[in-house]
């Protein structure tokens, strides 16, 4: 082994350092901080955000007085928002984030799912359940035709299908709004989901409708993943985005592939309609702002990862929750800035998003 000679150049003036060693370069914290301070910023920005909040929470004790039981509820409330936003934007993100194919109609296929639920219940007397099937199967038909007649003819081209879903998104605004009016619509849920339970902690009652939705985005979570992962069809529709080329040579019908993982995304875009029609409301106006929190979801979690999807889920419900109640009111009119900063120090932190993968 060749034996290493200590280095006898002079140390700089003012460092000392043992005889005959040379020092370590200086490493420079400059460009450290220049590429993670914004993530940085965020990060300490969230914190000092969520210790607000738990020390209003806290402010008075842990008793049923104070505000703790209020801090409960909120938190509740933004896990069913969660649990809604998680089937709208898992459905985005088995397009979007999966297949790669730009849909900007999503927003519209969540407000006419809704729509069809309610006109279904309220117009026509069909019991909840079964109108939140019809709903579902119909706007999938919907978006495999969107798919069928214009984007499958423009796979790769993202332009194009943003151009395309953005002018089908508007024709089917304008349709809403004369065939469905105005004002807000509310779906009502069926009798056996109209109550509320008693909750184990500070004799607090919780809406039934609520909890069944996040059970029903739980389930939902856990099959897609099954689906995706441990299906042979899963595996098909990975491949066929991976290198569809390959895929068809091996005699995979590509072309039948998406169309089936189209149709399962826009029928989530129209489950995510009935449920969030019956939590909150159906008005013009909320095509946008769901299709926003979609890709908010999508680009957070990262694309075509289901797990990110659960966690921009999770992660937007809860900053719009908590800002909606704990920010101070005069800063209410910057409630919707907190998501443009969340997307911001993810992306600063990770550019592919939290679980999404880097471009090769």
């Amino acid at each position: 082994m060749a034996e290493t000679k200590p280095n006898n150049s002079p140390a700089p003036v003012g460092r000392s350092v043992a005889p005959g060693w040379q020092l370590l370069p200086e490493r420079s914290l400059r460009p450290v901080l220049a590429h993670r301070g914004p993530a940085l910023t965020g990060l300490g920005l969230a914190g000092l955000g969520l210790a607000g909040v738990l020390a209003q929470a806290l402010s008075k004790g842990l008793g049923p007085t104070g505000n703790l039981p209020i801090f409960l509820l909120v938190s509740m409330n933004a896990l069913a928002l969660a649990g809604l936003y998680f089937l709208a934007g898992s459905g985005l993100s088995l397009i979007f984030g999966l297949m790669r194919v730009v849909n900007m109609a999503h927003g519209s296929l969540y407000l006419l799912g809704g729509y069809i639920a309610w006109t279904l219940t309220s117009k026509s007397g069909v019991d909840w359940f079964v109108a939140i099937l019809a709903s579902t199967f119909t706007i999938g038909i919907v978006g495999l035709v969107i798919e069928e007649a214009f984007l499958r003819w423009n796979l790769g081209q993202d332009l194009r299908q943003a151009l395309i879903t953005i002018a089908i998104s508007l024709v089917l605004a304008d349709q809403m709004l004369a065939n469905f009016g105005a004002m807000a619509q509310t779906i009502s849920p069926p009798d056996a989901l109209a109550g509320s339970v008693a909750l184990p902690v500070y004799d607090l009652r919780y809406p039934v409708f609520k909890l069944v939705t996040i059970g029903v985005a739980l389930a939902i979570g856990v099959v897609l993943w099954i689906w995706i992962q441990r299906t042979r069809f899963g595996i098909l529709v990975r491949a066929g985005i991976d290198d569809g080329a390959m895929a068809a040579a091996l005699g995979v019908n590509v072309r039948i592939v998406f169309a089936v993982a189209f149709f399962l995304g826009s029928c989530l875009a129209g489950l995510a309609g009935v449920f969030g029609g019956t939590i909150l409301s159906l008005a013009p106006g909320l095509d946008g702002a769901f299709l926003l929190s979609s890709i908010v979801i999508v680009i957070v979690g990262g694309m075509g990862s289901l797990l990110g999807a659960t966690v921009g889920a999770l992660l937007l419900a809860f900053v719009q929750s908590y800002a909606a109640v704990y920010l101070p009111s005069g800063w209410s009119p910057f409630a919707m800035g907190l998501t443009f900063i969340l997307v911001a120090a993810v992306l600063a932190l990770k550019p592919s998003g939290l679980f999404g993968r880097a471009a090769a």
